[in-house]
């Protein structure tokens, strides 16, 4: 199973959208020394999982979202749907 996750910080107030097959494990990578956006601060938490068959699935679901540019359709998101994987937040 493929997942797209989001990501929140509470520091920054900024979300982080991916796909992983292994969402938890990237988080820690996230919140590691990882380069990029989500190095800029280490308190992310996954607000949301989405599962797919395929990686090809989840993948255009990220480009979906990310193409929304729309703080407040992310959140509508969230709300509407939470997570499928409570585990894993």
């Amino acid at each position: 199973m493929f997942y797209t996750y989001i990501l929140y910080s509470s520091s920054k107030d900024k979300f982080y959208i991916g796909s992983s097959e292994n969402p938890p494990e990237r988080l820690k990578k996230h919140n590691n020394k990882n380069k990029g956006f989500t190095n800029q601060t280490h308190d992310w938490k996954i607000v949301f999982t989405q599962g797919f068959d395929t990686r090809a699935e989840a993948m255009a679901f990220e480009k979906k979202i990310k193409n929304w540019k729309s703080r407040s359709m992310i959140q509508k998101l969230i709300d509407s749907l939470g997570s499928e994987c409570p585990d894993m937040l």
